[in-house]
C-alpha cells in the first residue's frame, strides 16, 4: 500500500502512532542522555559522552518529527524536519570525533563505568523495538522524515553495542583505547546517517524508498533523480 492509496482514517491512525512513538523516544533519550553524560564525565569516557550526545541528537530528531506531525499537513514540514535531523547528526560527529582523537592522544584516560555499561545494555533492549515500530509506520504513511528518525533510533542500537564493547574491554582487559575506538564508530555512523537524512528529500518521487533501500535510486524518473545519477 502506498501513501497515496491510504484512507483518511488510516492516515490519522498512522500519524497518531508516530506521535506516540516519538513521545516515548524523546522521554527515553532524555533519561539516557542525562545518565550517559554524567557517567561519561565522571569516567572521562569519550564514548559515553558521545553516546549521551547522540541521545540528545535523537531528542532533537524526534522533536523535529513531532513538530512536523503536529501540523494539519505534515508533508509541508518534511523538508525542514529532515534538515534538522541531518544537521544534528553532523554536529554530533564533529564533537565526538574530536573528543575521541584527544583521548587516543592520551590527553584523558577513561576509567571504569558500571553505570555506563548498564545504560548501554538497557538501550540495546529498548531501541530496536522503537526503531522497528516507527520505521514500519513511516513506510506505510510514506514519510521520509519518520523513516529517517527511525534510522536515527536504529543507529542508537549499533552505538549501544559499540559502547558496551568499548566499556567492557576497558573494564575487563584495561584496554583504554577501546573507549576511543567506540567513540569514533559513533562519529562515522553519525556522518553517514546525516548525509542520508540530508539527501532524503532530494528524490521527490520516492524519498522513503531511497532511505529504506527498498527501491533503487534509478526507479525514480523525475528531474532531481536524473541529476543525482549523473
Amino acid at each position: 500500500m502506498t501513501a497515496a492509496l491510504l484512507t483518511r482514517d488510516r492516515r490519522d491512525v498512522l500519524r497518531r502512532r508516530i506521535r506516540i512513538v516519538v513521545a516515548i523516544t524523546i522521554t527515553w533519550n532524555v533519561v539516557e542522555a542525562v545518565v550517559a553524560l554524567l557517567a561519561g564525565r565522571a569516567a572521562s569516557s569519550a564514548a559515553l559522552i558521545g553516546f549521551g550526545l547522540d541521545s540528545i541528537v535523537e531528542v532533537l530528531s524526534a522533536a523535529a518529527v513531532a513538530w512536523q506531525f503536529a501540523a494539519p499537513d505534515p508533508e509541508r514540514r518534511e523538508k525542514v524536519a529532515l534538515r534538522v535531523i541531518a544537521v544534528s547528526f553532523f554536529g554530533l560527529a564533529a564533537y565526538v570525533g574530536v573528543d575521541a582523537v584527544l583521548s587516543l592522544l592520551g590527553l584523558r584516560e577513561p576509567e571504569h563505568s558500571p553505570v555506563g555499561i548498564a545504560i548501554a545494555a538497557l538501550s540495546l533492549g529498548v531501541m530496536p523495538f522503537l526503531s522497528w515500530f516507527e520505521r514500519r509506520t513511516g513506510r506505510e504513511l510514506g514519510s521520509a522524515s519518520a523513516v529517517a528518525d527511525s534510522k536515527q533510533t536504529l543507529i542508537c542500537t549499533y552505538l549501544s553495542a559499540a559502547l558496551l564493547a568499548g566499556l567492557l574491554l576497558n573494564s575487563l582487559l584495561g584496554w583504554a583505547w577501546a573507549d576511543s575506538v567506540a567513540a569514533l564508530v559513533i562519529a562515522v555512523f553519525a556522518v553517514r546517517e546525516g548525509i542520508e537524512a540530508w539527501k532524503g528529500d532530494v528524490c521527490c518521487a520516492a524519498p522513503v524508498g531511497a532511505l529504506t533501500g527498498e527501491r533503487a535510486a534509478d526507479a525514480c524518473a523525475d528531474a532531481c533523480c536524473a541529476a543525482d545519477r549523473s
